[in-house]
């Protein structure tokens, strides 16, 4: 039964949520570093194979810390098209390329036309902040260096990214405004960008399906090293000085999830600083469900992400 204050999930998001209590019942943080690991691993070996993309290729790009594997999506063009660099969540301490990142950028390339780079940065708690940040980045200098032999048009280049990737990618728009190429557009998936503040879905929300509040917060342990990373932009970009000059964005939210509101925060202070902002709220579904696709919602949020993507990389 849920409380006042929850929301119902949608049928299929509450069958997903039992079998996954079933399967994980101390909850992510109960597995440990490599138990959450070998989740994600059997996670990614059971999603769905996505829809076929014209041109697949996995590259290393040099990065700051050595090497960083990224997986290149390309549909059939002459000419060169847009590109989103997708960078994937899991608590900055799994997760990869595979199984539903996988289908969500094969589904993203083919709805939308476009390119995708997916990175598969360096985690933590072996690479702690502000790796993946900093690789990230070097990842996204090399999309604009090596535009054209990628078939893609440097002058459209949107950044996004599902939960720690949607932090991720939000503290890029900050370190990378201003460029003179600047970044097209933003893609948060239920992204955390601020650490442990208490708002409504922090609350309701803290024992919420797949990921509660106590997990949120191991994660965050696992990311950060001291208790001043907390309240670094590059971490929490909801401390950032300003939020004017981003690019445009979409925010999406899970209604029965703790970041919710935190999302949604992130979503009122770029509106607050003129930064255009549209975000989409799925009140029937908990946190990762963008790479779920067997959901509902998954479908819901798709077709936010390709229609925006669509209209404001279209010239």
């Amino acid at each position: 039964m849920t409380s006042q204050f929850e929301t119902a999930l949608d049928p299929d998001a509450q069958l997903a949520a039992e079998q996954f209590a079933m399967a994980v019942p101390g909850g992510l943080s109960g597995l440990g570093v490599a138990g959450v690991r070998e989740f994600g691993r059997v996670s990614d070996s059971q999603a769905p194979p996505g829809p076929a993309v014209h041109e697949v290729t996995e590259r290393a790009v040099a990065g700051p810390h050595g090497d960083i594997p990224v997986r290149m999506y390309r549909p059939e063009s002459s000419a060169p098209v847009p590109v989103l660099l997708y960078i994937h969540g899991g608590g900055w301490t799994f997760g990869s390329l595979n199984g539903g990142v996988d289908h969500l950028c094969r589904s993203i390339a083919s709805a939308a036309g476009i390119a995708v780079v997916s990175v598969d940065y360096r985690m933590a708690p072996e690479n702690k902040f502000p790796v993946p940040v900093d690789e990230v980045n070097a990842v996204l200098a090399w999309v604009r260096d090596r535009g054209r032999d990628l078939g893609v048009d440097t002058t459209r280049i949107a950044i996004g990214g599902d939960s720690a990737g949607g932090n991720i990618s939000a503290a890029i728009t900050h370190l990378d405004r201003g460029h003179e190429s600047p970044l097209r557009a933003q893609v948060l998936l239920y992204p955390a960008t601020e650490y442990a503040v208490e708002r409504p879905s922090w609350i309701d929300n803290a024992q919420a399906p797949v990921l509660t509040v106590v997990d949120t917060l191991w994660f965050w342990d696992q990311y950060l090293t001291s208790t001043k990373d907390r309240t670094d932009p590059r971490a929490t970009p909801a401390n950032a000085a300003s939020f004017g000059g981003l690019p445009p964005a979409l925010v999406v939210v899970a209604g029965r999830d703790p970041l919710r509101d935190d999302g949604l925060n992130y979503a009122a202070l770029l509106d607050k600083a003129g930064t255009p902002v549209e975000v989409l709220r799925i009140d029937g579904t908990f946190h990762g469900f963008m790479t779920m696709p067997g959901l509902h919602s998954y479908n819901q949020g798709l077709d936010a992400v390709s229609g925006f993507l669509t209209t404001v990389l279209a010239s």
